[in-house]
């Protein structure tokens, strides 16, 4: 533990730039959140290895990982220096001002829901703030959270991991897409007719147990899955003219509410809704930008 006189000689700025090391996991992206050169960051992570005598990252299988010593104190340092940002106001942080890349990851139906209104936000409030989209399974986006390479990501996750902050943005349920002709008049399906036809599915890989799929079965039956394609955004295109049926997240289909060619209904059979969060390392909970982005996804959110 370090006495007055070496905090004293410690150059405060140093803890702000460990702070962004142990959440980005990147001397590039430290140097591009921090609007610092890469050789200043690489220079101040050997001053605070000396500091902490501990090597703080350590490269392993091409990336780098926490030590034990940095996982120890990474916590603690995020939230000391989100209390003396408190102390110092906000004036610490501009979103005018702002020159920073955000990394994203989320499905289509989450950029199609989200991202319309967050990116005329960004360019309204903060126009020198990027972001990089990326889309993955459920299982993947949380893998690039916890490892730091994406800052945020939305969608459902059911089951989170430990070191894992979240925010629900809104509740969500599900609507069935259909041929309006195919129904032969009728306005929905029941639950045979539902049965009997084809199914697309819109999975990011093969899956039966999906929360459609989950609530058949708790009823004794399970559909025939004829289509499964990994993006939402093309399933509509593929109902019109066909007995195909297709079951997702009723936003998804909202753009599709009022067109003649095609039916959205309940289903026929109760499925439970569903959260949609966004999640964040517990790490990038005290950066003053971080919680301004999450602010900016949860109103942008409310709208939709």
């Amino acid at each position: 533990m370090h006495d007055t006189n070496t905090l004293r000689g410690i150059d405060l700025n140093l803890l702000v730039i460990l702070d962004a090391l142990l959440a980005e996991r990147h001397v590039s992206r430290t140097a591009s959140r921090l609007n610092m050169s890469q050789p200043a960051v690489s220079h101040a992570l050997g001053r605070l290895r000396h500091l902490f005598d501990d090597p703080l990252l350590i490269r392993r299988d091409g990336q780098l990982v926490l030590s034990a010593r940095a996982l120890e104190i990474a916590p603690a340092l995020s939230e000391a220096l989100r209390q003396v940002r408190e102390v110092l106001g906000p004036g610490g942080f501009d979103p005018a001002k702002e020159k920073r890349t955000f990394r994203l990851a989320m499905s289509d139906y989450g950029s199609a829901v989200v991202l319309p209104g967050l990116l005329k936000m960004l360019r309204l409030e903060a126009p020198g703030v990027d972001v990089v989209i990326t889309q993955s399974n459920r299982e993947a986006m949380l893998r690039q959270v916890l490892d730091g390479d994406c800052d945020l990501a939305i969608g459902v996750f059911p089951d989170r991991p430990e070191r894992i902050d979240s925010e629900q943005l809104f509740v969500e349920r599900f609507a069935c897409l259909a041929d309006r002709k195919s129904l032969g008049g009728r306005d929905r399906l029941d639950i045979g007719a539902y049965l009997a036809r084809p199914h697309v599915l819109v999975a990011m890989k093969d899956q039966s147990s999906t929360e459609i799929d989950t609530a058949l079965r708790a009823i004794g039956h399970a559909r025939r899955i004829a289509v499964t394609l990994p993006h939402w955004g093309n399933a509509p295109r593929l109902i019109q003219g066909t007995d195909l049926v297709l079951t997702v997240a009723r936003k998804a289909l909202a753009l599709h509410e009022h067109d003649p060619a095609v039916a959205v209904f309940e289903p026929p059979f109760p499925i439970p809704p569903f959260p949609f969060v966004q999640v964040w390392h517990e790490r990038r909970s005290g950066d003053p930008a971080h919680l301004w982005l999450r602010n900016m996804v949860a109103g942008v959110s409310m709208a939709v």
